[in-house]
């Protein structure tokens, strides 16, 4: 299967799109080959781009003013990834969204994504759909660092993304769990142990 064929899958499970729309929709992307540890946003530049993750691991961090990095969002095959307030509203970046694997990405351009909601009702469908699935996730993650202690938050997101807990390094894992890397290394030793 070929890469936007790929994407077109994904599509299909969320609209029913004509072949036609289809073939308009994945003109739009473009894909890209990103090294491990390459960025595809940083801070102070605009992020033009939305990307699906075909192939790879991604996250998305900020870093504080004691130069400690908060991981946003971490994303693997299937999943977009961007700085959505930079996209959204075309404005500067505070993000950077960094490749933690080599990876191959099917990126759409603002001003594509735009032009296809004005034409497409379909794919003004998807977009919300994406949107709203997205806005979702992070209400449950606000709530869950809000409300459970650092060890719950984690057995919950193994229970949950087994293969990102194997796949992401232990330091983005912790930043994206809000706790510092070496208490995660306790926890999965502990947990090792049982």
């Amino acid at each position: 299967m070929t890469e936007h064929e790929i994407l077109a899958e994904h599509i299909r499970r969320r609209i029913a799109a004509t072949d036609a729309e289809m073939t308009e929709f994945l003109s739009c992307f473009k894909l890209t080959k990103v090294r491990k540890r390459q960025y595809i946003i940083q801070p102070g530049f605009v992020a033009h781009h939305k990307n699906y993750v075909i192939k790879g691991a991604f996250r998305a961090y900020v870093v504080g003013d004691e130069g400690q990095d908060h991981t946003i969002q971490i994303s693997i095959e299937d999943w977009w990834i961007s700085d959505h307030n930079s996209y959204v509203f075309q404005k500067p970046a505070t993000m950077f969204v960094e490749a933690l694997e080599d990876g191959v990405i099917l990126q759409i351009h603002y001003d594509d994504e735009a032009r296809l909601k004005k034409e497409y009702h379909n794919f003004e469908t998807f977009f919300r759909i994406m949107a709203e699935r997205s806005m979702a996730h992070m209400q449950r993650r606000i709530i869950t660092n809000l409300t459970k202690d650092a060890e719950e938050r984690y057995k919950e997101f193994e229970a949950q993304y087994p293969e990102i807990v194997q796949r992401v390094p232990q330091y983005a894992l912790a930043s994206y769990l809000g706790m510092s890397t070496e208490y995660l290394s306790r926890l999965r030793n502990k947990r090792a142990k049982k």
